[in-house]
């Protein structure tokens, strides 16, 4: 009677998070600060390895940086610099247009002043070296007004310059702010990498067995050891697939543990796996080769304790068999 309404297994275990302690840098071990089964709490220190290859790398990047900012100063300098060139020759310019219109107002005048030079010699009313220096004073004129166009093309040009350089010199200032972020970014990754040098907990609990030992050289992503960590133990009972037709979340389940046999608990069914396991396996059975071999299977169900007195979900310890 009883058969016909309750399934059992002995094939369960104690269960609990357990948290990989791994190393994220490559390098030696300098220092193991815990031992095998202690108590941590979150953030303690557990292993620190030799940073002396990092804080190198930390001052180079921080020497980088430095030299990107004097670029950058440098080319706002280099900017100032020609932009105060550019007003020098922007005044320039505009003293040159004001001789220039000057000059004009000299040729006009030496103009008019020969046109009347030029009817006066024609009666003989003054002497041919008065039309002469009149003649001379036209052409000098003339001349001035020339030069100083010249010379304000010239500075015009040497204007030109001047903008071209100091857009070479905004493009400059653009480019060393790009390389101050990437000193930046390398200055931060240094000092990340020197972080990972010590390696805390993630979260309180109790350290496995240390196989690791000061001096010994250890990989980038290579596990360490292991946190169990103190906050939740449950139940993993791997029932046959042929007991679980009528098992549904939230049935009650009694629990016999085998390091407890006088004590009897309470838990409920949480949750059913997905799979077999058989089918989470390293080599999981494909029963299209080969000779099929019917094998029944078991389903992994997840119990949840009901009321487990403190005391002793301390004395629990993963792995534990359990009825």
């Amino acid at each position: 009677s009883y058969g016909k309404t309750h399934e059992e297994t002995d094939d369960a275990q104690i269960a609990s998070n357990m948290s990989p302690v791994v190393s994220k840098i490559s390098g030696y071990i300098k220092e193991v600060k815990v031992k095998d089964n202690q108590f941590v709490h979150k953030g303690d220190t557990l292993v620190v390895l030799d940073s002396r290859d990092q804080q190198v790398v930390l001052h180079q990047a921080e020497a980088a940086l430095g030299t990107a900012h004097s670029s950058v100063s440098s080319a706002q300098a280099s900017t100032q610099a020609t932009s105060q060139n550019i007003n020098t020759t922007q005044a320039a310019i505009a003293a040159a247009n004001a001789q220039i219109e000057a000059a004009k107002v000299s040729v006009w005048k030496t103009g008019e002043d020969l046109k009347r030079y030029q009817n006066l010699i024609k009666d003989h009313s003054i002497t041919q070296q008065q039309y002469e220096q009149a003649y001379a004073a036209k052409q000098a004129a003339d001349k001035q007004l020339q030069v100083l166009v010249d010379q304000r093309n010239q500075v015009a040009q040497q204007t030109g310059v001047e903008q071209s350089q100091t857009a070479a010199s905004s493009q400059q200032i653009n480019v060393a702010n790009s390389v101050v972020k990437q000193r930046e970014a390398d200055v931060e990754n240094a000092r990340l990498n020197l972080s990972y040098t010590v390696i805390v907990a993630p979260e309180d609990g109790f350290v496995s067995k240390i196989p690791v030992q000061a001096g010994q050289f250890i990989q980038a992503g290579s596990q360490l050891f292991s946190l169990v960590r103190d906050n939740d133990k449950w139940i993993v009972a791997n029932f046959k697939e042929t007991q679980l037709s009528k098992m549904v979340e939230g049935q009650k389940v009694k629990v016999e543990i085998d390091a407890f046999p006088d004590t009897d608990f309470e838990a409920k069914v949480s949750s059913f796996s997905p799979a077999t396991g058989s089918s989470f396996s390293i080599l999981p059975p494909d029963n299209a080769s080969g000779n099929f071999v019917k094998v029944v299977q078991r389903v992994p169900v997840r119990l949840d304790f009901v009321h487990l007195d403190p005391s002793i979900s301390k004395k629990l310890r993963a792995g534990m068999n359990v009825k």
